[in-house]
C-alpha cells in the first residue's frame, strides 16, 4: 500500500484527547472519517483496515443497517425516558434477551441485569453491588475488593483502586483494595499458543491476601478473565478455577470483568463460557451495542440479586443508578446488536477462525525485537523488547508506521495488540500480520 497523507484536517485545539499524548497528535493527526464492514476511511479517503474492532467495541463490524435503522426508529419514537421510579418496555426486553445469552447460560444464573453507560460504570456498579450484598446478609465488614497487578477496570475511582496500572493510579486517591501478582511470565511461557502452561500457582495470592487482611474484610475479588488493556495477558491453565474455588472457600464474590472478551472475542459468548468457570457478576459494555451507543451492563447471580431484594417492599434495596441506565435509544441500539449476533453466529465465529489466526501471528516469530506472542480466540499481542531508555517508542513506531500503510493496531507500552472485528475473513488476517511484519522489519 502507498503511504497515507492527511491534509484535510480540522481544528485540533479545543478538544482534550482522552489516553492520547495530545501535543504529539496534534502535531500529526490520524483521523477518521467514515467506517463500513472491516475498514475505516480517513479524512483523505484513504482505507484502513480495523485490526482492533474500533477499541475493542466494533465485533460486528462497522455501518450495520439494522442497528442504525433501530436507534433511528427509537429516536422517532421515544427519545429518552427516566428508569428510577419509572420504566419503558424496551430496557425490559434487552435486560431479557441479554438474560438468555448471560454468561455460564442457564445453568450459570447470572440472569440479572443492571445497566450501566461504560465499562468503567459497569466496574464501580459491580463493586458497590458486591459491598452492599455482604452488607445485606450480614456481613458488613466486608468492604475491601481484591484486584490484580496489570488489571485494567476502567477509569473510576472504584476501577482505578482495584486496577493495577500505576498510570492509571498514580495521582488519584483510592478506595480500600489490595492486589494480586499478574499472570505474564515471559521468562516460562513465551510464545505459547493459547493458555500458559505455568502459573497456576499466582492464584494462591488471594490466600495471601486472606491471610493477610482477613477474609471478613474482603467483599470481592475481580479480574479480567483474559487482560486486554495490558497487553493480551492470558491466565494460566488451571487458574481461574482455582481463583474460584479459594474464593468460595472465604465467602468472598468473584468478580469477571468482561468488558473486553464478551460477545463473542474469544469464540464463545463470554469468556465464562470459554473457561467453564461461572463468577458471582460480570461486567461488560463495548460489544454489547457494538460499539455505536454507549451502554454498559452487570450480569448479576440470583444468589447476589436475591441477597439484596430484602426488607419492606417500598425500600430502595440499592442506592445506585445512573441517568442513562437502560436508556432507550442504547436498548434499541443493544437489542439489534445481540439480532446480528445471533444471525450470523458471530458469539462463536471466532472458534472457527482461532486456529488460522494463531498461525498467522506466530508466523511474526523471529522477526526483529519479537519477544513474546500471545493468542486467544480473535485476539493476539505481539510484544517487543524495548529500546534502551526510550520503553514504548518502538512499538509506536510501529503503530504509525502500520496505519500510514492503511492498518489500524494498538500499542500499550511494547506490546501491539490485536482485536479485529468478528466478521473478519482469511485473506484479512493474512494482511494483517504481512503490514505489521513488514513494520517490524523497518523498525530500528
Amino acid at each position: 500500500m502507498d503511504k497515507i497523507t492527511h491534509t484535510n484536517t480540522p481544528v485540533l485545539d479545543n478538544f482534550w484527547m482522552p489516553f492520547t499524548a495530545n501535543r504529539q497528535f496534534k502535531a500529526a493527526p490520524r483521523l477518521l472519517a467514515a467506517a463500513e464492514g472491516m475498514y475505516y476511511t480517513d479524512v483523505d479517503g484513504n482505507k484502513v483496515l480495523d485490526g482492533t474492532a474500533g477499541l475493542w467495541c466494533v465485533n460486528a463490524g462497522h455501518g450495520r443497517k439494522k442497528i442504525t435503522q433501530a436507534v433511528e426508529r427509537q429516536l422517532s419514537t421515544m427519545d429518552f425516558a427516566p428508569t428510577f421510579q419509572m420504566g419503558h418496555p424496551i430496557a425490559f426486553d434487552f435486560a431479557a434477551k441479554l438474560a438468555a445469552h448471560a454468561p455460564g447460560g442457564p445453568k450459570g444464573g447470572l440472569d440479572r441485569v443492571f445497566f450501566t453507560g461504560s465499562g468503567s460504570e459497569s466496574v464501580d456498579t459491580a463493586l458497590k453491588i458486591a459491598i452492599a450484598y455482604q452488607r445485606a446478609i450480614g456481613q458488613g465488614t466486608r468492604t475491601r475488593i481484591i484486584g490484580r497487578e496489570k488489571g485494567y477496570h476502567g477509569v473510576g475511582f472504584g476501577g482505578i483502586s482495584v486496577g493495577g496500572l500505576v498510570n492509571n493510579r498514580r495521582v488519584f486517591p483510592q478506595i480500600p483494595a489490595d492486589h494480586m501478582r499478574h499472570t505474564l511470565d515471559v521468562e516460562r511461557n513465551a510464545f505459547s499458543k493459547g493458555l500458559p502452561a505455568h502459573g497456576i500457582e499466582l492464584a494462591e495470592d488471594l490466600e495471601r491476601l486472606v491471610a493477610l487482611h482477613g477474609a471478613e474484610t474482603i467483599a470481592a475479588v475481580i479480574v479480567e478473565p483474559m487482560s486486554g488493556s495490558a497487553g493480551v495477558i492470558l491466565p494460566p491453565k488451571g487458574y481461574l478455577e482455582r481463583l474460584r474455588a479459594i474464593a468460595d472457600k472465604y465467602g468472598i464474590l468473584l468478580i469477571f470483568d468482561e468488558v473486553i472478551t464478551g460477545f463473542g472475542r474469544l469464540g464463545t459468548p463470554f469468556a465464562t463460557d470459554y473457561f467453564g468457570v461461572v463468577p458471582d457478576l460480570v461486567t461488560t459494555a463495548k460489544g454489547i451495542t457494538n460499539g455505536t451507543i454507549p451502554m454498559g451492563a452487570v450480569f448479576a447471580s440470583r444468589k447476589v440479586y436475591d441477597g439484596l431484594m430484602t426488607g419492606p417492599e417500598n425500600q430502595i434495596e440499592l442506592f445506585h443508578g445512573y441517568t442513562y441506565s437502560g436508556h432507550p435509544v442504547a436498548c434499541a441500539a443493544g437489542l439489534a446488536t445481540m439480532e446480528v449476533y445471533e444471525e450470523e453466529g458471530l458469539l462463536t465465529r471466532a472458534s472457527e477462525l482461532a486456529s488460522d489466526w494463531e498461525n498467522a501471528l506466530h508466523s511474526l516469530k523471529g522477526l526483529p525485537h519479537v519477544v513474546d506472542i500471545r493468542n486467544l480466540g480473535l485476539v493476539g499481542a505481539i510484544e517487543l523488547a524495548p529500546r534502551d531508555g526510550a520503553p514504548g517508542t518502538r512499538a509506536y513506531d510501529v503503530f504509525v508506521d502500520c496505519f500510514n500503510k492503511g492498518l489500524l493496531i494498538r500499542v500499550t507500552g511494547d506490546i501491539i495488540a490485536l482485536s479485529p472485528p468478528l466478521i473478519i475473513e482469511r485473506a484479512q488476517i493474512e494482511t494483517i500480520v504481512s503490514t505489521i511484519g513488514d513494520a517490524l522489519k523497518r523498525a530500528a
